[in-house]
Formats: C-alpha cells, sequence, structure tokens
C-alpha cells in the first residue's frame, strides 16, 4: 500500500474531523470515520491487487522476456497501463504521474467523489453544505495531510541514508529504521497516528 495502513486510519479521523461541524452534522463520528476509512482502503488496495495481477501475468511470460531481453519493468508498465485503461481504474500513484505527493491529484479527486457520495448516503450523518463543496473540502483536507506526510516520509528516508554504515534500501534493517524515524518525524510535525 502507497500509505502505512495507521497512517490511512490517522488521515480517515483528520478528514471527519475537518469536516465537522461545519460540512457534516453526526453524533457517531467513529461509525464516519470507519466508513471513510474502508473507502480509502479499497481504493489503495485496489492498485495494490492490481500490481499483483500484473506480476502473475508477467510470470507466465518469464522464459519469453529473458529469451527476448524485454525489461521486466517496462512490461510491467505496459501491462499494468492496459489494465488500468480497461479497467478504468485511476491510478493511485503520484509519483508516476509527475505529482511530488505519494497520491495523485487525480487519485485524491477519485477518492473525493466516492467519499461524497457514500457520506450522501450515510445515516449516521447530515451534509450541511453542498457535495462539490464537500468534496473540496475532502481533497484540501487529503492534500494537507499528504503534504506534511511526505515531508515526514522524506525526512525518514534521508536519516536513514545518512547513516554511516552503508544499509541496502528495502533491507529488513532498512525497514525497521524507516518505519522508527517515519514516526518520529510524523510526531515532529503533530501527528500522531494512534489518536
Amino acid at each position: 500500500m502507497l500509505l502505512p495502513r495507521e497512517f490511512v486510519t490517522y488521515l480517515s479521523r483528520q478528514i471527519v474531523r475537518r469536516l465537522s461541524p461545519a460540512t457534516i452534522e453526526t453524533h457517531s463520528p467513529e461509525k464516519v470515520t470507519e466508513l471513510v476509512h474502508g473507502i480509502i482502503s479499497d481504493e489503495l488496495d485496489a492498485e495494490d491487487k492490481l500490481n499483483d495481477e500484473v506480476r502473475e501475468i508477467l510470470e507466465q511470460y518469464s522464459d519469453y522476456m529473458r529469451r527476448e531481453g524485454v525489461s521486466y519493468q517496462e512490461m510491467f508498465r505496459r501491462a499494468k497501463n492496459t489494465l488500468v485503461q480497461q479497467r478504468k481504474i485511476v491510478k493511485a500513484s503520484g509519483r508516476d504521474t509527475g505529482d511530488a505527493m505519494k497520491l495523485s491529484r487525480d487519485k485524491i479527486t477519485d477518492i473525493s467523489h466516492k467519499l461524497v457520495a457514500a457520506l450522501k448516503k450515510s445515516r449516521d450523518l447530515r451534509m450541511k453544505k453542498e457535495q462539490n463543496d464537500a468534496r473540496l473540502e475532502i481533497v484540501k483536507a487529503f492534500t494537507e495531510i499528504l503534504h506534511v506526510e511526505d515531508k515526514a516520509d522524506r525526512a525518514s528516508r534521508d536519516k536513514v541514508r545518512s547513516i554511516k554504515r552503508d544499509i541496502s534500501e528495502g533491507s529488513e534493517e532498512w525497514d525497521i529504521l524507516q518505519k522508527r524515524y517515519y514516526a518520529e518525524e510524523l510526531k515532529k510535525f503533530g501527528i500522531d497516528t494512534n489518536k
């Protein structure tokens, strides 16, 4: 997943907090947070499942690709783009599209439309603003929170890279250190994923 699961939980809580009470009115913010969390998680999981499917497809052609000298990365990108177009999926990764954040602007917009549709149907809240105004509030909250998350992620990776001994990115040691530094950096920005 592009975002750590605990951060998705935090993001969901923050979106509900920022929408209440000006945009939505609810007596059960926990249920609304669960709804928001479910939609965001489903959207991010969809891309993970798509990546897994592309890997399975390419596994069938591994001998051909090796014989012909075809780049795995290039075939992965082509196969994924074909499936994305066929299934009309909005790509989640912002870095693929040139966005600085982990999630693309298109994906944030897509999620905001789905969130507003789900919030409108929910019996656990009342919408106090027009749908598009609510959607724009969601996009704004998403973007602001993701900018902070991106700063924390970059700082944590820089910290691991600055360690005097060489630690390979992707190794177990790298992952452990990066997660610890990531949590520290988030706290510096006032983000506690446990709250």
